[in-house]
């Protein structure tokens, strides 16, 4: 295993950052009973409709659309110390997948990403266990899997060794991991092994919560220790200042992501509601009301068109972002729902409670 403490190179991490953004037993997958509630109203001529569900999590600290293959056709299920690839279109299981590091047991997977047709990057900890040696939980691990091959490929990251580092998050949109530290987030890719460092003078306590956005430009904080504010800070990262904030959350902002376009923020809060913010203005565009409780993660379909979210009620719903109307919600989960991502394509919509992942298609209703 190596540490990822530092990345060689001496370009400005900033500038280097920007620069490069440009069948088994237990789980089972199938078809699941439609329970899906429509606004009669919404002038949408699709339907998300349920493609079955299976035991398992996607990422419940970075976005979940990582789990997505590259060209929509697979999902990847974390499942304890596997990995289970669903067939979206057959909606059975594909592959079943068993990471094995040496030195390593009881391995517990937290996040499967795509990071190319054919392979996965994982995180996960576990327990080294060597010989003469007391048995010693590790830190967070990142990784690549080959699925064909079911085998390792490359070495094994230990993220954060050290200490002192907040909770690696992993952004699939922009292909980087990171993580803070004193005031620096140190961001890597683990397909390429570059990285580097950005300073955030300041920045003076460990944000809990953080995204980038796609273009590079800005930084979200958020659940920054000891702040009287549950207010998102924003982040110009050509400038590594603060800029401006976005005002008026009535709790605590539990996920925020960025359009693909980098043009608008959604964010997810304990308050029950979604908010819509413009970016570069930072004005709040729509406030989308309807859950009955905590929103727990928020996040636009590809093309931007729409917002999907997750609760605490146990429902997924979707938004026109053009509207801000509620189109349909979900209510086949029967736990809180902790993450939600759309399909590369748009076609698929995958949802993740604690121990299951469910699976909606979208279906054209129109003539």
């Amino acid at each position: 295993m190596s540490f990822v403490n530092r990345f060689p190179g001496s370009v400005s991490a900033l500038l280097f950052f920007c620069s490069f953004l440009g069948a088994a037993s237990g789980p089972k997958a199938g078809p699941s009973a439609t329970q899906v509630e429509t606004v009669p109203s919404s002038p949408q001529s699709f339907a998300w409709v349920g493609h079955g569900s299976i035991e398992g999590h996607l990422a419940l600290s970075s976005s979940p659309d990582g789990a997505f293959s590259p060209d929509s056709s697979s999902l990847a299920v974390a499942n304890g110390n596997k990995v289970v690839i669903v067939n979206l279109e057959a909606s059975n299981i594909e592959k079943l997948l068993h990471p094995k590091l040496q030195d390593l047991r009881n391995l517990d997977i937290e996040s499967a990403n795509y990071v190319a047709a054919d392979k996965l990057f994982l995180l996960g900890t576990g327990v080294v266990v060597k010989k003469g040696k007391r048995p010693a939980m590790t830190p967070m691990l990142g990784f690549q899997w080959d699925i064909e091959q079911d085998a390792q490929l490359g070495k094994v990251e230990v993220l954060g060794a050290g200490g002192g580092y907040g909770r690696p998050r992993y952004f699939p949109d922009i292909g980087y991991l990171s993580m803070y530290k004193d005031s620096a987030f140190t961001v890597w890719n683990p397909v390429s092994s570059r990285g580097g460092e950005i300073k955030i003078p300041d920045l003076t306590r460990e944000p809990n919560l953080f995204t980038y956005s796609p273009d590079g430009h800005w930084l979200l904080l958020a659940q920054i220790a000891a702040s009287g504010s549950p207010d998102p800070v924003v982040v110009r990262l050509s400038e590594h200042k603060f800029v401006a904030s976005l005002a008026g959350h009535g709790g605590t902002v539990m996920s925020m992501a960025f359009s693909r376009d980098s043009s608008k923020v959604v964010t997810a809060c304990e308050d029950g509601k979604v908010r819509i913010w413009s970016v570069a203005g930072w004005k709040l565009l729509e406030t989308l009301s309807g859950h009955e409780g905590p929103v727990h993660w928020a996040e636009f379909s590809p093309e931007g068109e729409w917002v999907a979210s997750a609760g605490e009620d146990d429902t997924v719903r979707i938004w026109s972002v053009s509207t801000g109307k509620l189109v349909q919600t979900l209510r086949e989960s029967k736990a809180p729902v902790l993450t939600v991502g759309f399909s590369p394509n748009g076609s698929y919509l995958a949802a993740s409670t604690e121990h299951n992942v469910l699976i909606w298609q979208k279906t054209n209703t129109g003539p």
